[in-house]
């Protein structure tokens, strides 16, 4: 999808209320000097603006969190990585071979390769980093898919050797994971990758400071340093862009945009690479009824709550499927259940709840586009008879108790894939994985799974996988919404953002623009 800039202020379109948000123009950022824009420009550094700290341990096998992701990104290399093309290019690894029918995976470590203290990489730091990423005990996010390990042996010093089970079409997609030095212990604290960028500071709540890393293997960072800023306040986020505090900053709605003089910004627009979605806890009763479930999905009006969001910007969605996942997505999913409160309100009085029932949408409230989805569904839900509460928690609290500790009734967010697979997308909702935080469970979906992993043609298992979303969409797991449009403020005077077709932030091309 290509990135657009928008000439006019975005419009945002209300539900109900219509809010005024135009900056006076009385100050320009971009002169007054008080935030020290000028000596950025001329340090060749910036500040990023984001809206949530990133977790407790920094740890890239061990981080869940997208926008953790988000920055390591920047920080660490797999043996392969994406491109902003969505393909998977060589990265620590200069080639691979794929032999024994599919299950042998054979990389040419890259020379000259260095971790960020100067360490060069060899093959006892791959079978390191892949062995790290397959040991259950280490609590990694990808156990799953690297249980499939067979075996992983130096073949010599720059060639590793992974033998896996069975052929497995999605394998080469998760060694886009960290690389690592062996034995390395510091990772939660101290990041220590190969990326273009590397790890130089922390204060919890306050910023991540990343620098460039002289000696990268390619073409390297155009910045010499980015301070990540935490704004978990949404308007404290909009008066420090409109202040010159920021210099960039993703993930914004139109109303944040609206305030912004585009004389001074620029606002780009792609969107997220996630399904957002109200997720159900399918053990909190009654959302553990099928018929209730339904009655909810009729009662959502997707193009309401984008009108709200980002003035009608995004992309409705019919299951836990992006559009960028071109050959899994489907849109014949996106009215299956066409919005229709009469039919809601029929539905719950035959599933016993003529009179509605008491409920509360959990939502971490440094993210703003969240936030107004929970504004605008609640409302929707309110007009079919429920009573609403919607709760706003910090984001720690909502990934520890909510995401971690399943301990809610229903929640808005947005998943992603980190790898970029139809199987990241789709695994979760497999009664046995760490990530089902839904709590769904469907035998006949996890038997689908098993087939879709065990496929050796691509074409029957993307059959099965589209199989799986309408098996989602069928049961009413979770009232799906879209993929959120994604707009970007970045000064008027740096160039070179790309969109990733998976949630990221690359910071390795973006510059100041020289005369």
């Amino acid at each position: 999808m290509k990135q657009r800039i928008l000439a006019l202020f975005l419009a945002l379109m209300m539900v109900g209320t219509v809010l005024s948000g135009c900056g006076d123009g009385s100050k320009d950022p971009d002169v007054d000097g008080n935030h020290g824009y000028l000596e950025r420009v001329k340090n060749n550094e910036i500040v990023v603006g984001i809206a949530q700290d990133l977790e407790d341990s920094l740890d890239p096998h061990i981080s869940a969190s997208a926008g953790s992701r988000e920055v390591l990104f920047n920080i660490y290399e797999g043996l392969v990585k994406p491109n902003s093309d969505g393909e998977l290019i060589c990265a620590v690894a200069r080639d691979y071979e794929i032999t024994n029918g599919g299950r042998t995976y054979t990389f040419f470590i890259r020379e000259g390769v260095q971790f960020h203290n100067g360490q060069t990489v060899s093959a006892a730091d791959v079978v390191y980093s892949i062995n790290r990423c397959a040991d259950a005990s280490g609590g990694a996010p990808l156990v799953a898919a690297f249980s499939a390990i067979e075996e992983v042996k130096a073949v010599d010093e720059m060639t590793v050797e992974i033998t896996i089970k069975a052929a497995d079409l999605d394998f080469l997609s998760y060694l886009t994971e960290a690389i690592v030095p062996d034995g390395y212990d510091k990772l939660a604290t101290a990041p220590m990758g190969t990326g273009p960028f590397k790890y130089v500071s922390r204060s919890p709540q306050e910023n991540i400071i990343i620098e460039k890393f002289d000696a990268y293997w390619g073409e390297g960072a155009a910045l010499d340093k980015v301070t990540y800023k935490i704004y978990e306040d949404a308007t404290a986020l909009v008066m420090a862009l409109k202040g010159g505090a920021i210099d960039l900053c993703s993930h914004l709605t139109s109303a944040q945009v609206a305030q912004l003089d585009t004389k001074y910004f620029q606002i780009l627009e792609d969107t997220m690479k996630l399904v957002q979605a109200v997720y159900l806890n399918h053990k909190a009763a009654p959302f553990d009824n099928e018929a209730v479930r339904e009655a909810l999905c009729y009662a959502i009006d997707r193009q309401q709550i984008m009108d709200f969001v980002a003035g009608g910007r995004g992309t409705a969605v019919g299951s836990s499927m992006y559009p960028a996942f071109t050959k899994y997505f489907m849109p014949e999913l996106v009215d299956y259940y066409k919005y229709d409160p009469a039919k809601a309100k029929d539905l719950l009085a035959k599933a016993g709840y003529p009179n509605g029932f008491d409920m509360t949408i959990t939502v971490a409230s440094n993210n703003k586009p969240h936030v107004d989805t929970a504004e605008v569904v609640a409302q929707q839900l309110r007009a079919v008879g429920l009573n609403v509460t919607i709760q706003q928690v910090e984001w720690q609290t909502w990934y520890d108790e909510t995401y971690k500790g399943r301990n809610y009734q229903a929640t808005i967010v947005g998943l992603d894939a980190s790898n970029m697979t139809a199987r990241a997308m789709l695994e979760r909702f497999t009664s046995t994985s760490s990530k089902n935080f839904t709590n769904y469970n469907n035998p006949a979906y996890d038997a689908l799974f098993a087939k879709a992993i065990a496929a050796t043609d691509d074409a029957a298992q993307t059959a099965i996988y589209k199989d799986m979303q309408k098996m989602l969409t069928e049961t009413a797991a979770n009232l799906y919404i879209q993929d959120l449009c994604d707009l970007v403020a970045m000064r008027h005077d740096m160039t070179g953002l790309q969109f990733y077709p998976t949630f990221v932030l690359d910071l390795s091309t973006v510059s100041w623009v020289t005369e």
